[in-house]
């Protein structure tokens, strides 16, 4: 919201020293965020002045139209005589007034005037338009043709208030009354102590039944409608300038008068106000809900289908605005035309969820569903109305109409007990019961009481529902800065969790590995399960929707990593990087079966164990998960040698490594589920009290997905529940114990059916070697039908042997290696390769 500070002075008789820097800081200290103080014309000087046109003479030979013209200023030259200047505009006459510089000026941008031979002529000056000026956008290109009335040589800095400080203030959506002048001023007399002048406070007429017909059918969605008409207006008179200054400073483009002037209210007093030309409108205007598939034109030109939940205004053919939001095209005050004499003046207020609803739903952010989702003040719509009715009789010449249609719904001022010490306790500062009393009268509330006060919440101020919105009004008007700081006193003894510990070793881990940690929105689509070819009935399609979501098209909480993780792969790859290997760890999100409400929590102590678990029992399961993604090139090649591509046994890799940092014993086998190549893709599975757990899967992604989601080919993945394997963990990972003593190695050959899995084969080996085995490692897979024949494969196998205490004998070994081997052979039919 642009506040200009000359406008802002018309309500708060401000000091006069005072500078747009002050009065910004002293709004700060209230609370309102003012973001920037514009200082207008601060680098303009005259002389500039208003000239009227005598001659123009049309100069030939030159590649685009110029214009030597001599301009009446007065004696602003300091001799009477005409000036002469050469333009290249063409939008103005003979007889017109306009704006002059004149020698010796400087205009906005340290543009400095002076008199300068062009085109054959010399040019004493200039004749300016709004963008030379630093103006703002009038809605026109070209010179500023000022009205017949505006006498010459007046100073036009002066007369076009070019010189003025403008306060940015940036409203939160719980400030909706800090979208007006009224409320900012509200807000600057409170913080200077200064008696405020209400521009709502007019004698306003009563309803009666002479008005223009008006029928509410949705009271919940428009609670007030107030109609006004005036005829009469003289539809060739234009906005004066003081009006059009003022809304461009306020960054609006001033339109035509009768808009003007309902946008000018609306800043002023923050009601948003429309203006229907009377003989466009049939019938009485009514306000219900759009019936699915209905159709209307808003003054954008754009024609929307409307839905169900839309609230519309209504005349006897249907919709003619979308309520709130936008008027319609067919009941357009049209000023190229010059026909409207008559207006009706539409003053409501609407539901603020229904206008954000809409206006989000349609992508039709406007001026007046700003104001509306924010909360406007439903007592201001009748003082609204009655302001611009008195600025169309004044500045169109209109008569207002007898009539004043008013419908109303019952509904009763809110009202709060609040303990009168409340915002001492809140805030750790003994204010006492005056000064919290004077403060929420500042506010504009109305308080009664003694040790508990009965506090009438001000029609303005929406946001204030219970005790605490009060006290946060107290704090904040005494000041933010004179609260005491005090450091939180944390027991002793307290640090990570265990939780918080494996979360911190699993990301070194992963980044020891060689990935790169990705953090993703814990958002996402419903369509990427089909994407990702899961079952219908399978659980991650149960996703938690959000209410109000931050887009539309994600409007769910996330049940995997791998949507993400696999966009933030697609757009690195898009942008360059194609060897890639991304981790991310984070909450996935379950619905419960059993829905709850949760209960609202104290401020003033520390919530009980009980109700901490109440309120997380309201929430979805939230499990933490851990996944990787890989593609292009593992291993880099160069002059040591070749490297590799990224493929499923990294992927596997990886979740290896975060067993190993449970210290949990992982078995991986051969799997098949949604996104994964069905040949390509292993289960991971853990024991958790005496029963298989799968806890996620490994491997590369399915062709048909890579493609649907635009992704590298071989691209793999890995994701599993991290709450579950440290679970299944056996506690705190131990230490190896370093033997002194050297290692025995043996290697073995095997040779089994192809559909063998190594894991078992590995698993026998394991079981028959004993406890001598240090480790055993896969180095060599060979396939040959000739040598090994169909169907088998060669599984080589380094088995490292150690013994604690002694070095061990070739025999020692060997028979452990024929342990080994045999267990393997009695359960895999695994035979030694000759």
């Amino acid at each position: 919201m642009r506040i200009p500070l000359s406008w802002l002075r018309e309500y708060v008789d401000l000091p006069a020293t005072r500078t747009g820097r002050d009065v910004q800081e002293k709004l700060i200290s209230v609370g309102l965020e003012v973001e920037t103080v514009e200082q207008l014309g601060a680098d303009l000087k005259g002389p500039l002045v208003v000239g009227q046109v005598l001659t123009i003479e049309e100069l030939e030979g030159f590649k685009k139209p110029i214009r030597f013209c001599t301009v009446d200023v007065g004696q602003a030259n300091g001799t009477g005589e005409p000036q002469e200047i050469v333009c290249g505009a063409r939008n103005f006459a003979v007889g017109n007034k306009v704006v002059v510089v004149l020698p010796g000026a400087v205009l906005p941008g340290g543009f400095e005037i002076a008199a300068r031979k062009t085109y054959g002529k010399t040019s004493h000056g200039m004749i300016c338009s709004s963008d030379e000026l630093g103006m703002g956008d009038d809605g026109t290109k070209g010179i500023i043709v000022l009205p017949p009335e505006t006498e010459v040589g007046t100073d036009a800095i002066e007369l076009l208030q070019l010189v003025d400080e403008v306060l940015d203030i940036a409203v939160t959506p719980d400030r909706g009354y800090a979208l007006s002048l009224r409320g900012v001023a509200r807000e600057a007399a409170t913080a200077y102590g200064l008696p405020l002048r209400d521009p709502a406070l007019l004698d306003v007429p009563a309803p009666n039944a002479y008005g223009y017909p008006v029928e509410v059918s949705d009271p919940l969605g428009c609670d007030r409608f107030t109609a006004r008409t005036v005829t009469g207006l003289d539809p060739e008179a234009r906005s004066p300038i003081w009006l059009q200054r003022r809304l461009q400073k306020a960054g609006m483009r001033p339109i035509s008068l009768a808009v003007d002037i309902t946008n000018y209210v609306m800043l002023e007093l923050g009601q948003p106000l429309h203006a229907y030309d009377r003989n466009r409108v049939q019938g009485a205007i009514g306000v219900r809900r759009a019936e699915a598939g209905e159709k209307l034109t808003t003054l954008d030109g754009v024609t929307r289908t409307l839905d169900a939940e839309d609230l519309v205004i209504t005349d006897d053919r249907g919709p003619i605005g979308l309520a709130g939001v936008m008027g319609g095209a067919n009941t357009e005050i049209d000023e190229t035309d010059g026909t409207t004499t008559e207006v009706v003046v539409e003053a409501a207020h609407f539901d603020a969820l229904s206008i954000a609803r809409t206006a989000r739903r349609h992508k039709l952010a406007s001026e007046a569903s700003k104001r509306f989702e924010r909360g406007v003040d439903p007592q201001a719509a009748s003082a609204a109305a009655q302001r611009t009715v008195d600025l169309l009789v004044l500045l169109a010449g209109g008569t207002a109409d007898a009539g004043v249609t008013e419908v109303i719904a019952p509904s009763a001022p809110h009202t709060i007990t609040i303990p009168a010490d409340h915002p001492d306790k809140v805030a750790g500062v003994a204010y006492g019961r005056e000064t919290v009393v004077r403060r929420l009268q500042e506010v504009g509330c109305d308080v009664y009481g003694q040790d508990e006060l009965i506090v009438t919440v001000p029609s303005w101020r929406p946001d204030l529902t219970d005790p605490n919105d009060l006290a946060e009004e107290v704090i904040r008007l005494e000041g933010y800065e004179n609260l005491p700081s005090t450091l939180p006193k944390p027991p002793a003894g307290r640090g990570l969790t265990d939780r918080q510990r494996l979360h911190r070793r699993i990301g070194r881990a992963l980044a020891g590995a060689g990935y790169v940690e990705a953090p993703n929105y814990p958002f996402i689509g419903e369509q990427i399960f089909d994407q990702f070819h899961l079952a219908a009935d399978d659980p991650k399609r149960r996703v938690v929707k959000l209410v109000n979501p931050l887009s539309d098209e994600e409007p769910a909480l996330r049940t995997t990593l791998l949507p993400g993780l696999l966009g933030a792969l697609r757009r690195n790859d898009g942008r360059g990087s194609h060897d890639l290997a991304l981790f991310e760890t984070g909450l996935v999100f379950h619905p419960r079966e059993e829905l709850k409400v949760a209960a609202r929590l104290p401020v003033d102590h520390r919530p009980t164990d009980e109700e901490i678990a109440s309120l997380d029992t309201a929430l979805p399961e939230q499990p933490r998960h851990a996944a990787v993604v890989l593609a292009g090139a593992r291993e880099q090649a160069g002059w040591w040698g070749k490297g590799r591509p990224a493929d499923w046994a990294d992927a596997i890799e990886a979740a290896r490594v975060l067993a190993r940092e449970t210290g949990t014993e992982l078995t991986v086998r051969k799997g098949q589920y949604g996104p994964w190549h069905p040949g390509r893709c292993a289960e991971l599975v853990v024991v958790l009290d005496g029963a298989e757990r799968v806890i996620g899967y490994a491997g590369e992604l399915h062709p048909g997905v890579l493609k649907t989601l635009g992704l590298p080919a071989r691209t793999c993945a890995m994701e599993l529940d991290l709450d579950v394997l440290e679970a299944a963990s056996a506690g705190l990972v131990k230490g190896p114990h370093i033997s002194t003593f050297p290692v025995a190695t043996q290697d073995v050959a095997l040779v089994v059916d192809t559909v063998v899995p190594h894991d078992d084969v590995e698993a026998a080996l394991r079981e028959g070697a004993g406890e001598l085995l240090e480790s055993i490692r896969l180095f060599d897979v060979y396939e040959n039908v000739e040598q090994l024949g169909e169907g088998r494969t060669s599984l080589a196998y380094a088995l490292r042997f150690r013994a604690g205490d002694r070095t061990l004998t070739v025999d020692e070994a060997s028979a452990a290696r024929d342990a080994a081997v045999a267990l393997a052979g009695e359960r895999t039919g695994a035979v030694l390769r000759a």
